[in-house]
């Protein structure tokens, strides 16, 4: 596990720390192939330079984001912001279903916006592979 991303995880709370680990392992378990690194203050994931996904505290929860998420076509996943990605919150291990972790990592790996190149682009996402 990348050093930054093990110490944002212990600076969290008992309950919340338990939930990053989780994350982070089924993370790094099925995108070997992924970069991982403290990005604006949170760990996330990329794969050739492109965030695909990652994970935050927020008040009360973890919020597990994946940038291309809204083209996952998964219900539990909610839209954030005004581009393509969704998200999901966690507030106890309990609610990390990793069946549907993984299939939505998975997921990240084949289905993916230039997020690299957004701003080369002016804000405009092009969908690759």
């Amino acid at each position: 596990m990348n050093f930054g991303i093990k110490a944002y995880n212990e600076q969290q709370i008992e309950q919340e720390k338990e939930i990053c680990f989780l994350l982070a392992q089924e993370i790094d378990k099925t995108l070997p192939e992924a970069q991982s690194k403290i990005w604006h203050a949170h760990p996330v994931w990329f794969i050739n330079g492109n965030p695909v996904a990652g994970y935050s505290k927020l008040k009360g929860c973890i919020r597990l984001l994946f940038w291309s998420g809204q083209s996952f076509e998964e219900d539990q996943l909610q839209s954030e912001g005004k581009f393509k990605a969704a998200e999901i919150r966690y507030t106890d291990i309990s609610q990390v279903d990793t069946k549907d972790l993984t299939r939505w990592l998975n997921k990240s790996k084949t289905i993916q916006w230039d997020y690299k190149n957004i701003v080369k682009r002016k804000g405009v996402l092009e969908r690759l592979l």
